[in-house]
């Protein structure tokens, strides 16, 4: 199995989402026996869905990443429990400067935040491999956002499990 990773900030864009799994896919057209789709919906509101039924493909289920940590379930309770809550994974967490502070202009306009954050009223941390240094980052995440965080642990039985689904893979 080979793995062809997209740009990662294709979620910060969902409408290009679809767009450029289908160029993916059409350039490795021919070159193995089977394509799987490891992105859930990730707002694309379905569109990837019309790309995945055209070609014959799987995707991973959910509406976004954050089902196949915590499980929809528990992202429901969570955000019962509290609706401003916003979530970052292990990877947002490694990534949060680049991917939320600069593309959002938050580094160049930290005025800014109160737009894009006033109604948000805390940060969950879906930690699949937490770390002193990922503890950190969260934290200092938090305070960028001048918001609380909670970590809440989660396992990648669900991503592991979705992954051998779509994979015709036998789960272990």
């Amino acid at each position: 199995m080979d793995v062809y990773p997209l740009p990662p900030l294709l979620h910060n864009r969902p409408e290009q989402i679809a767009a450029a799994v289908d160029a993916a896919v059409e350039e490795l057209a021919g070159r193995y026996d089977g394509v799987a789709i490891a992105y859930a919906d990730c707002g694309t509101y379905g569109a990837l869905d019309e790309v995945c039924a055209r070609r014959g493909l799987q995707r991973l289920p959910g509406l976004h990443c954050y089902d196949l940590y915590a499980g929809p379930e528990r992202l429901r309770e969570l955000f019962e429990e509290q609706p401003g809550t916003y979530l970052l994974t292990d990877f947002l967490v490694r990534s949060f400067e680049r991917s939320v502070l600069q593309e959002l202009g938050l580094d160049r306009h930290p005025e800014l935040r109160d737009a894009y954050f006033a109604h948000y009223t805390r940060i969950v941390w879906l930690a699949s491999n937490p770390d002193e240094d990922l503890r950190r980052r969260a934290d200092t995440a938090a305070k960028a956002l001048c918001l609380p965080i909670v970590m809440v642990d989660v396992l990648h039985d669900r991503l592991e499990s979705a992954l051998s689904n779509i994979l015709g893979a036998p789960t272990t």
